[in-house]
């Protein structure tokens, strides 16, 4: 993951809260459905996962309260404190989506939300290549993040969001590593995975993957 991406959020950790919870009007849509998101990030593992990104905690904490045990990798120096305060009895430890130590030897998911995007769509293959050795048989992946069924309709949402005056939103899209259905689907099973996509808003997709 770049460091310009983990610095990024040295600047977001402080407004993170207020921007999922709907306050910043150009990032409502991004995150339309946030609890529910994150809900059915949870209610689909079990056992011991990985974390990728906790951020300020909030999925980690869904995940908690479901009785699951959680290893949080957080690239960024800020967030990762955040969640460290929050969660003292947990292991938060430095890494990304490619590099990171998860401290065991059993590991029945990997999960995150809004976190995949940072990678390039080869930098992804790699990474599920990765996962599908650490898991075992029936072991998963589950992943909410912004993806688009084609490359146009990715183009028509950089237009219709410029139109809207959403300029940061627009610059998001056209800077970072927002992927499409086929080539994820393409991704995961080359990585031994078989995958469902749901669409949870206009811009968020949860990825299902079973090893």
């Amino acid at each position: 993951m770049g460091r310009e991406f983990v610095d990024i959020f040295d600047e977001w950790a402080d407004s993170y809260e207020a921007s999922v919870s709907g306050e910043d009007p150009e990032y409502r849509d991004v995150f339309e459905g946030y609890e529910n998101i994150l809900d059915a990030v949870t209610k689909r593992v079990s056992g011991t996962i990985v974390e990728f990104g906790t951020g300020t905690g909030n999925l980690t904490a869904k995940l908690i309260e479901a009785g699951i045990s959680v290893i949080g990798i957080e690239p960024n120096t800020k967030m990762r404190q955040a969640t460290a305060m929050r969660f003292p009895f947990m292991k938060v430890l430095d890494g990304d989506l490619l590099q990171f130590e998860a401290e065991t030897e059993s590991i029945d998911a990997f999960v995150s939300t809004y976190v995949f995007h940072h990678l390039t769509d080869s930098e992804k293959g790699e990474a599920l290549k990765k996962y599908a050795v650490l898991l075992p048989t029936n072991g998963k992946v589950v992943f909410a993040d912004t993806a688009f069924i084609s490359e146009d309709a990715k183009q028509a949402q950089i237009v219709k969001e410029r139109a809207r005056g959403f300029h940061h939103v627009a610059d998001d899209l056209e800077r970072e590593y927002y992927t499409t259905i086929p080539i994820l689907t393409k991704l995961f099973n080359e990585a031994g995975f078989q995958v469902q996509f749901t669409q949870m808003n206009d811009f968020v997709w949860l990825m299902d993957a079973i090893k």
